[in-house]
């Protein structure tokens, strides 16, 4: 009797011993769920010009070793170039997480059509209207197009991701 006594409290222990353990591993699961699809609300870096400091402070979880990886590709040229070079080191998955917090300056009369989506608000069809618009005799010619085409927040925004700017 006092085997079966024994027995029953062992094996109570042991399921709340595994309540406990797959609660906290939910907890876990739901935190890193949201904390990854939060959206980054602050300003973004320019890829060309950005500190190892400021990446740092700025990226969760950002190592030492990626800021190395960041600086080794400089110039970058367009967003395609940066997605293939950290790709190399992180999957699809980790370069978009990056992109939420950097960017690759915008070349008015070069830039490919991904880079030039780096600019909230704009579709695809939308940049094919500023890539046919080219050549731009300035960048305010340029930001004269783009006001038809995203909001007044979203151009001051995009004002900052000119090159040269």
């Amino acid at each position: 009797m006092k085997r079966i006594s024994t027995f029953i409290v062992l094996a109570m222990l042991g399921v709340m011993i595994l309540g406990a353990c797959t609660s906290a591993a939910t907890a876990t699961s739901t935190s890193n769920t949201s904390s990854s699809t939060t959206e980054f609300t602050g300003t973004r870096l320019n890829l060309n010009t950005v500190t190892g400091d400021e990446l740092l402070a700025t990226i969760p979880g950002f190592g030492s070793r990626m800021v190395r990886e960041f600086q080794e590709y400089r110039p970058y040229i367009s967003i395609q170039q940066f997605r293939k070079e950290i790709g190399k080191y992180v999957d699809d998955g980790q370069v978009a997480e990056y992109e939420k917090y950097v960017y690759v300056p915008i070349a008015i009369n070069d830039s490919d059509s991904a880079t030039l989506q780096q600019i909230a608000g704009l579709d695809a069809a939308e940049v094919e209207t500023l890539i046919a618009g080219r050549p731009y005799a300035s960048s305010d010619a340029f930001l004269t197009k783009l006001s038809g085409l995203v909001s007044a927040t979203e151009l001051e925004t995009a004002k900052t991701y000119l090159e040269n700017n």
